[in-house]
């Protein structure tokens, strides 16, 4: 197989794979840049056998070699001229060359996260000859297991605020970009990727066999067709609006993309071509330019007077963090995202709305006798009455009261989904829930001691035990 690879340096491979967001388009390679003859072989027999013989996509090994780019700038500067010379100690100055880089791009140091790609490309590189190129990497173990895994790093899952979410709901309705309006439904619905939404067919929706409708995608990240999925009669209502907005589209193309929803005519050149006025299937980038233009056109902010700064994959986050918050089981989350491990899923997408509100202790209410609530804790007039009448009644909670569950005839979302309202300028709690709270604290810290996923996982527990720690003592000092 090796032996059939292309002599010169410039590349240019097609993807062949029918299954792949990428099936036909043509990937440009260039290997010039490889200074040692030695470490050039090893990279370039990688990216051909891996191509031949399909173990990744043309698009994950396009990416393999740019990425390794960097670290062949650090064989350079090291005097490096074979991957056999490396050892524990360069992958260690190799990470501190990471963290001292500072991006042509940008102009910023690389973030956490950029920092592990670089060296997860050089990490799927050796372990791959250790396999196939034994002779031209390290014998030995040069990477320890430790490197970037995340401990005492802040965690952070980038869900959407229930604030923005409902101004991007409240927006959809005069959205005029089709492919926007209703490719946020289908995102909201299913926790797709953005890639996988984008290669929906026009036979993804099928009738439920009991009621209401499946959907059915391709995961290309899997590799495999996702069993079909219940799914909400808005996001059915969505797939068939686009089915009829790209009627007269597809009647125009032939049979390689005649299935797909998300296709248009492309309406402007880049660097590299000029395909005004042809249909194609709508990229990645160009849905990322909508999302933005969406945002700015909509006026949507966030905390700080910002645009708010969307991406497809938020909405991915968004219905596993709500998910999780309303009780779903975790294996019924994983089925739904598509993880093949329940430990991915607690990992990534994990609840940590409690996380934001435990920051700050200022907000929590406590006062040691109900009956004593007046003006200076609810300003209104008329909640102050409301309340007063409903304390023992609608008012009451489970470890405190609300001082206002409704607002313009709608229940507060935070009860809806049953969250810990430990910090919102609603709620308030006393002295006779105070056994109520170390009941939740003591279940949290068994969680704790009993953890198995490591870091990760405890990040999500240990703002809420901090706050019932504080809401604990307050309440044991009146």
């Amino acid at each position: 197989m090796a032996s059939k690879m292309p002599n010169s340096d410039k590349w240019e491979l097609i993807d062949n794979d029918s299954n792949s967001q990428w099936h036909g388009r043509k990937f440009k390679f260039d290997f010039s840049y490889i200074e040692s003859n030695s470490i050039k072989n090893v990279v370039k027999t990688y990216v051909w056998r891996n191509y031949r013989e399909g173990n990744n996509t043309l698009s994950k090994l396009y990416e393999d070699n740019n990425r390794f780019k960097l670290f062949n700038e650090f064989t350079i500067k090291s005097n490096i001229h074979s991957l056999t010379e490396l050892s524990n100690n360069n992958i260690e100055l190799f990470i501190s060359f990471l963290k001292t880089y500072i991006s042509n791009k940008t102009n910023r140091p690389f973030s956490y996260q950029t920092q592990k790609i670089h060296l997860d490309k050089v990490k799927a590189i050796i372990r791959w000859g250790q396999l196939y190129m034994p002779n031209e990497v390290p014998k030995t173990e040069i990477f320890t297991g430790n490197e970037y895994i995340g401990v005492n790093r802040k965690l952070k899952i980038d869900f959407i605020p229930d604030e923005v979410l409902e101004k991007i709901n409240k927006s959809l309705k005069n959205e005029e970009n089709s492919y926007v309006k209703y490719g946020i439904i289908i995102l909201q619905s299913t926790g797709m990727r953005i890639g996988d939404m984008l290669k929906l067919t026009t036979d993804s929706v099928k009738p439920h066999l009991i009621s209401g409708y499946t959907l059915t995608w391709y995961d290309h990240k899997n590799r495999k067709e996702r069993q079909p999925m219940p799914i909400p009669n808005e996001c059915a209502i969505a797939v068939e609006k686009l089915i009829e907005h790209t009627k007269e589209l597809r009647e125009q193309v032939d049979n390689s993309i005649k299935k797909y929803l998300f296709i248009s005519d492309i309406k402007s050149a880049n660097a590299i071509s000029n395909r005004i006025g042809e249909i194609d299937v709508i990229t990645q980038q160009t849905y990322k330019w909508w999302l933005v233009s969406f945002i700015k056109n909509n006026d949507i902010r966030d905390t700080n007077g910002e645009y708010y700064n969307l991406t497809a994959h938020q909405f991915r986050r968004t219905l596993a963090t709500d998910m999780l918050s309303k009780g779903t089981d975790l294996k019924a989350i994983q089925e739904v995202l598509g993880h093949s491990s329940p430990m991915t899923t607690k990992q990534s997408y994990a609840d940590i709305k409690d996380k934001e509100r435990a920051e700050v202790f200022k907000n929590i209410g406590i006062i040691g006798n109900i009956n004593k609530v007046d003006e200076t804790v609810i300003t209104d007039k008329k909640d102050l009455i409301w309340f007063k009448e409903n304390k023992d009644k609608k008012a009451r909670m489970e470890d405190g009261y609300c001082t206002k569950p409704c607002s313009d005839g709608k229940i507060c979302d935070r009860l809806l989904k049953k969250q810990k309202c430990y910090t919102c300028s609603r709620y308030i709690t006393t002295p006779e829930y105070l056994q109520a709270h170390k009941n939740h604290l003591a279940e949290l810290e068994k969680q704790l001691e009993g953890n198995i996923y490591g870091d990760h996982y405890a990040e999500h527990f240990l703002p809420t035990i901090e706050i019932l720690k504080e809401i604990v003592k307050r309440l044991e000092e009146i």
